[in-house]
């Protein structure tokens, strides 16, 4: 029976010859040895974020829903299987006194998924997600589960980190994690050039710095998270559901859907998002601080930047949506991250500043995308490997210094292409 199934923009399909639901490594190896005994290529499913085509198949599906529980916590390190989804990381890692020592934006995605493509937050101090990974399992295409750590294969360790599903199926993690700790936010809408005169200060006086851009605007909202000893400003529920639910879904999404219908509401819609802003400041656990609910459907695309190309992106990023023959309806998301070791991070030996972009689902957005890759590619931008993006291996090697290490371990690990599909091929190379 073929299994038809969707991510959760909707932009990306396919229809699997079969799904599998390991319950167990073992169980993980076998449906790896019968995909390969009948010719059938494997791609292991999250929760479906990725806007790209990473995890398509038309071979076997394997769904990790079955791994997903806690296996152990020894003092900050805690070992989960790599199905769990982010909302029950941080729910299991609170219980235990825990938390992530940072997070995105979004918890709706699987452990394994946020590792394998970058996913990061926002701070000076702190790496992607995967930079917090003390160690994993990994199955490979022969059935063999494989560890790694910063001791044990560290070259794997270098690799999977961030893999893409190109070297196997994560199995398991073990995560570094911090004391439970409490955050107090500050978010207030800003002109756009107080950001620009007071960058560097934003970024390193605060944990975590963001901001997004209102297009058609000089205005944004500013986001500054900071460690503080006690929640003792918890956000009426009210407000909470007011912002976080009502306004940034339920209105935003009827402004899109209205935006989408007749574009020309979009700039003074964009200008009236802008100046209704209120400034509000609170303090709650880190999680949920750090993670807001999304249901405003959109796709995106995000590049990461040396930091001192920042500028010159962004307005070469304002350019491009004042020349375009549509509008556009989302923020533009600016995050900043410290520098790492791992051979496929967007952060790999740099700090990097993000853009990220973002249209409203059954609007147009190829050309919009199109042209700001066209801005970054030369300032040395890496696109986030669960975002849209046009890039080819030819380019990409260009720009990760590792990319012909990661192919050489992939290509040992999985010389018969087991874990490949389009995405992998036309970003490694086939």
């Amino acid at each position: 029976m073929t299994s038809p199934w969707a991510n959760w923009a909707g932009n990306q399909t396919a229809t699997a010859a079969r799904v599998a639901h390991p319950s167990s490594a073992a169980e993980l190896g076998e449906v790896l040895r019968a995909a390969a005994a009948d010719g059938l290529r494997v791609k292991a499913v999250g929760s479906g974020h990725s806007f790209t085509p990473t995890a398509l198949t038309d071979g076997v599906r394997v769904e990790l829903d079955r791994m997903a529980s806690l296996l152990g916590v020894d003092g900050n390190l805690v070992t989960i299987g790599a199905g769990m989804p982010l909302s029950v990381v941080n729910a299991t890692l609170a219980a235990h006194g825990l938390a992530m020592p940072n997070l995105g934006d979004i918890d709706a995605q699987t452990i394994s998924g946020a590792l394998s493509t970058g996913t990061h937050g926002t701070g000076a101090g702190f790496g992607c997600l995967s930079t917090f990974i003390e160690a994993l399992t990994l199955v490979t295409a022969d059935g063999t589960e494989l560890a790694c750590s910063a001791t044990q294969n560290p070259e794997l360790f270098a690799a999977a980190r961030v893999n893409i599903g190109a070297l196997g199926v994560l199995s398991t993690v073990t995560l570094r994690c911090a004391p439970a700790f409490v955050l107090r936010a500050d978010e207030r809408p800003a002109p756009l050039a107080d950001v620009w005169s007071g960058l560097d200060e934003h970024i390193g006086a605060n944990d975590h710095f963001e901001f997004y851009w209102f297009p058609y605007t000089d205005r944004v909202q500013i986001k500054r998270n900071n460690r503080v000893p006690a929640a003792d400003s918890p956000l009426p529920g009210w407000r909470r559901w007011l912002d976080d639910d009502f306004l940034s879904n339920t209105v935003f999404g009827a402004a899109c859907r209205l935006g989408r219908a007749f574009p020309a509401t979009v700039p003074p819609v964009s200008r009236i998002s802008a100046r209704a802003l209120s400034a509000r400041t609170y303090t709650a656990a880190s999680h949920e601080v750090f993670c807001t609910p999304r249901r405003v459907r959109f796709v995106e695309m995000e590049y990461g930047l040396p930091r001192a190309a920042l500028r010159e992106a962004f307005d070469g990023l304002r350019s491009v949506v004042a020349g375009l023959p549509y509008k556009i309806q989302f923020p533009v998301e600016v995050r900043f991250t410290a520098a790492d070791d791992i051979w496929l991070s967007h952060g790999q030996g740099r700090d990097n500043a993000y853009i990220a972009i973002h249209q409203y689902v059954g609007a147009p957005f190829e050309e919009y995308f199109r042209r700001f890759e066209a801005v970054t590619e030369p300032l040395g931008g890496r696109p986030h490997w669960g975002k849209m993006h046009f890039r080819t291996a030819e380019s990409l090697a260009r720009v990760y210094p590792h990319h012909a290490d990661f192919v050489a371990l992939r290509d040992k690990l999985d010389p018969n292409r087991l874990f490949a599909n389009a995405y992998t091929e036309r970003v490694l190379g086939a």
